[in-house]
């Protein structure tokens, strides 16, 4: 087994138990809150975000992977806090979240310069505190492969050389960015069983998603409840598709759920989204998935087995 650090603390691999691999306890716009805070309310938020993981874990959920980092606005004390209220076992990331660009600060270093800085969150600390990063993250959407966004996932890349720790990304399947973020990944050396390549889910193209899944990784179909680009039926076609062909123990269900979210005004993302929670695909989706036929051992897998797999280092 391996040992993972939460943010309160190392836990066998073996206990993870249920785990929902892709949520956010806050979401905010990083300048945003440093210039004008008067627009934040801290407690609101903690009590949107105890609310949520409480619900879960009513649920049977064990552990959650935060993959809030750079430019999303992580705040380490703020998801210790709420792991702490909760008693729900959190893991964090490091990393940057980007689509095109990075500040100034790492475009005038080295990819190296910026791989170290990953790592000290992993082994020495975030943001100055002795909680670790157990994973890393990066993204890449419809803008592509940018200068930026290459520099970056070239730094995930050799922070997990250095770690030993997975990687999550942001991929934008109408684009193939999980392909290009594959083939940046492999290049530098990485072992496609420790990728887990986010939002594949975002499609129902099943040539597509089948094409990343030669390659070797996990797949994240885990953005439920959000509808903008696929129905959750949409959703759960894919899923049953893919558990018949078997790749349940390739698949992570999730929904990328952000307790509190700053990027539109109050409101919008739960009119929009209205099933939209970090507990549909529990109460929702999974019953649906097992009335066509995925099994009990398929859903064990996909919320059990897969995170444990990704996380041990094999």
């Amino acid at each position: 087994m391996t040992l993972i650090n939460t943010v309160t603390g190392p836990v066998d691999s073996a206990e993870l138990g249920v785990t929902l691999i892709h949520e956010h306890m806050r979401v905010r716009s990083e300048a945003v809150f440093v210039q004008f805070p008067h627009l934040y309310d801290e407690e609101k938020e903690f009590a949107k975000a105890v609310e949520q993981v409480n619900k879960v874990k009513e649920l049977g959920v064990k552990t959650i992977c935060d993959p809030t980092v750079m430019e999303l606005g992580r705040d380490i004390r703020f998801i210790e806090r709420v792991a702490r209220e909760t008693g729900v076992q959190i893991i964090a990331a490091t990393g940057i979240y980007s689509y095109h660009y990075i500040p100034p600060h790492f475009q005038n270093r080295s990819i190296d310069y910026m791989a170290d800085l990953f790592v000290r969150d992993i082994e020495v600390g975030i943001q100055n505190t002795s909680i670790k990063a157990c994973f890393l993250k990066c993204a890449t959407d419809a803008q592509g492969v940018t200068k930026d966004v290459e520099k970056v996932i070239r730094a995930v890349a050799r922070a997990h050389k250095m770690t030993g720790v997975p990687i999550m990304t942001h991929s934008h399947p109408a684009s193939g960015t999980g392909l290009n973020q594959l083939d940046i990944l492999q290049e530098e050396g990485v072992d496609p069983k420790r990728i887990l390549i986010g939002h594949t889910g975002d499609t129902d193209n099943l040539e597509y998603i089948l094409q990343v899944l030669e390659r070797g990784p996990f797949i994240g179909m885990d953005r439920y409840g959000i509808t903008r680009v696929c129905s959750n039926e949409s959703r759960n076609d894919t899923v049953i598709a893919l558990a018949k062909l078997g790749y349940a123990d390739r698949m992570f269900l999730s929904q990328d759920y952000c307790c509190s979210y700053d990027w539109y005004p109050d409101g919008t993302s739960a009119k929009a989204f209205p099933s939209w929670s970090m507990s549909f695909v529990l109460e929702e989706v999974i019953p649906e998935l097992k009335k066509n036929g995925v099994t009990e051992e398929q859903v064990t897998n996909m919320m059990v087995d897969n995170a444990r797999r990704w996380f041990e280092r094999v």
